[in-house]
């Protein structure tokens, strides 16, 4: 396996592992590490197949709950958004950081509502559902900023300071 995609994997595993460290709800790196995979694995699978084996790896020491397939679906966008994030500018970066929050947050509170009975299933318990995860959308931004910085940024100067980093995503 090369070094830089070895990397990029090593990466991902170890900013999904900070899910098991107690932090405010929402405040993670889940949507961070899935744009950073979209933006930095060639291989379009490969973008998909280790964030979303890192979160199940990590939701299975957390446990599953209802409403997982809205997550993965939501987790799964934001790699789809990272995609567009190949030609790595601070606004890409800030514009897809801020999509793919409110992207989760839209789908994410639609799976609660749809799968948790807490709602009424009416339009008002819909609304309901969005205005209750509004706390969480202001710290899932907070994070994903957070952890977009530390993501792109670090690696980026990493890539300025080790050769072996340094590529295109031909030689991911």
């Amino acid at each position: 396996m090369r070094p830089r995609l070895l990397t990029l994997i090593v990466l991902i595993f170890a900013a999904a592992a900070l899910r098991l460290i107690p932090h405010p709800a929402n405040f993670a790196p889940i949507g961070a590490l899935a744009l950073f995979a979209g933006a930095h694995f060639e291989d379009r699978r490969l973008a998909l197949a280790v964030p979303l084996g890192a979160l199940l790896l990590s939701d299975l020491v957390l446990g599953l709950y209802p409403g997982l397939v809205f997550v993965y679906a939501g987790f799964a966008l934001s790699v789809g958004i990272g995609f567009m994030l190949r030609q790595r500018t601070v606004g890409r970066i800030a514009a897809g950081t801020l999509a793919s929050a409110l992207t989760f947050f839209l789908l994410t509170n639609f799976g609660a509502w749809l799968t948790l009975g807490m709602y009424p299933k009416t339009l008002e318990g819909l609304w309901a559902a969005y205005l209750a995860g509004i706390p969480f959308l202001r710290n899932a931004l907070l994070g994903d900023a957070f952890y977009v910085v530390l993501l792109f940024g670090g690696f980026a100067l990493a890539e300025r300071r080790l050769p072996w980093l340094r590529g295109t995503l031909a030689n991911t």
